[in-house]
């Protein structure tokens, strides 16, 4: 895993006014905190810290600090729910050689069998890994895997160094039957008919009772 290097300028003022001045002024506030040291307050670029957490687990080298650099990763991004820019963002501090427990997406390759449907139960993982070397993703191909067959969280693909932190026996995804056109139509026809069933309760429930004035 490649480290993106990034400015961090430490933040004294707190609070809701201080937080939208800086966001206004194209940067995010952040907290960083982990190995026993008091959480930092710090600010750091809007725009490169966006491009940086495009990445699952991206590994922060923050520049510009007292007492030097810091490798770090996020924990916890807020963003806003209406426009998804960044609000706010947890970072924890981590050291070469440590382990750390990440989530890593599951990425499906190749093609499913044709009378086969692809159904996904975990679309990520929990891992354990060394903090400079998290995989972005754990790759699984599906190609030539039958009708029936399925892969349990145990039977991943994971690379050197990493060990799986989640139940062996979790379903990760199996090969299920694709409907064929008649299951497709009678499905159809079903949900037509319950349609039409709801609109003629709807109908008896708005007659008047004794059908007269």
């Amino acid at each position: 895993m490649s480290e993106v290097r990034i400015a961090a300028e430490p933040r004294t003022e707190f609070g809701k006014g201080p937080a939208r001045r800086t966001r206004r002024a194209g940067k995010v506030p952040a907290v960083l905190y982990g190995h026993g040291t008091d959480p930092r307050h710090i600010t750091l670029p809007g725009h490169e810290l966006m491009l940086a957490l495009k990445t699952p687990n991206a590994l922060l080298r923050l520049q510009g600090l007292d007492g030097g650099d810091e490798l770090a990763l996020p924990k916890d991004v807020q963003r806003d729910p209406l426009k998804g820019f960044l609000e706010h963002v947890d970072l924890l501090v981590v050291k070469r050689g440590e382990k750390v427990t990440v989530e890593v997406p599951v990425q499906v390759t190749g093609d499913v069998v044709p009378d086969g449907m692809l159904d996904q139960q975990l679309v990520q993982v929990s891992l354990e890994a060394e903090a400079t070397h998290i995989p972005q993703v754990i790759e699984v191909n599906v190609e030539g895997m039958a009708v029936g067959d399925q892969l349990l969280a145990k039977d991943l693909p994971l690379p050197s160094g990493a060990t799986l932190d989640a139940e062996e026996d979790t379903l990760v995804l199996h090969i299920i039957a694709a409907p064929t056109a008649a299951q497709r139509e009678a499905e159809l026809g079903e949900g037509e008919a319950a349609e039409g069933g709801a609109e003629g309760e709807g109908a008896a429930e708005a007659t008047p009772e004794g059908g007269e004035e």
